[in-house]
């Protein structure tokens, strides 16, 4: 297969990937007793698969077409997409670690161990992204009322923080069933575009 014909296949999936990405975004469901507007769903998934077999910078691809699609497809209740940016950010916060992690440990326990890393820096880091740029964005464009202080750290202590963990546990869960299906596969992949990149070179 040409170098041209490898870029349009990788296009082509990466495409592929973004769809069902997009889809899957929009199958969510909240968890009580969480909010409504804190919604579960396996969009991110695509994506890591994407990352797994193209590269990190597949998986963001796969994280922002999907994100641009449902903005401009649903739109925002903001009027500004503050809710996509925390969905993409929270993508990469669990893709991106689960790659690197794995790609040190190309085993079963080790993907085991990339997604539990990840779903905690992502849960973490997500917090403290609510506390300083999420929630007070949605505060501005929504007119809700000022949170103090210590009632947005009792929000994410008791809300966001152990919600992120159970849609990073679920996530992992999902990924793992495929994994165990689909491992083989994706390594074979993965050699066979890391194997081209160096042929090229």
């Amino acid at each position: 297969m040409s170098k041209g014909q490898n870029k349009v296949k990788a296009l082509v999936t990466i495409a592929m990937l973004s769809s069902i990405a997009y889809v899957l975004m929009l199958v969510n469901f909240p968890i009580p007793p969480f909010p409504n507007f804190l919604k579960i769903d396996f969009s991110d998934l695509p994506a890591l698969i994407g990352a797994l077999i193209f590269g990190p910078m597949a998986g963001i691809i796969i994280e922002l077409l999907k994100n641009v699609l449902d903005y401009f497809m649903t739109g925002s209740e903001t009027g500004v997409p503050v809710g996509h940016f925390a969905n993409f950010v929270s993508g990469l916060l669990f893709i991106l670690p689960t790659y690197y992690i794995y790609n040190k440990m190309k085993t079963k326990k080790g993907m085991t161990i990339a997604l539990i890393v990840s779903s905690l820096i992502m849960s973490t880091i997500m917090s403290v992204l609510n506390y300083y740029v999420l929630i007070p964005a949605y505060t501005f464009f929504l007119n809700w009322p000022a949170m103090g202080a210590t009632e947005m750290r009792q929000y994410i202590v008791a809300g966001i923080l152990p919600f992120n963990l159970i849609k990073g546990l679920a996530m992992s869960i999902v990924f793992m069933l495929l994994f165990t299906k689909m491992g083989t596969w994706l390594k074979k992949q993965a050699s066979y575009n890391e194997y081209k990149v160096r042929k090229v070179v």
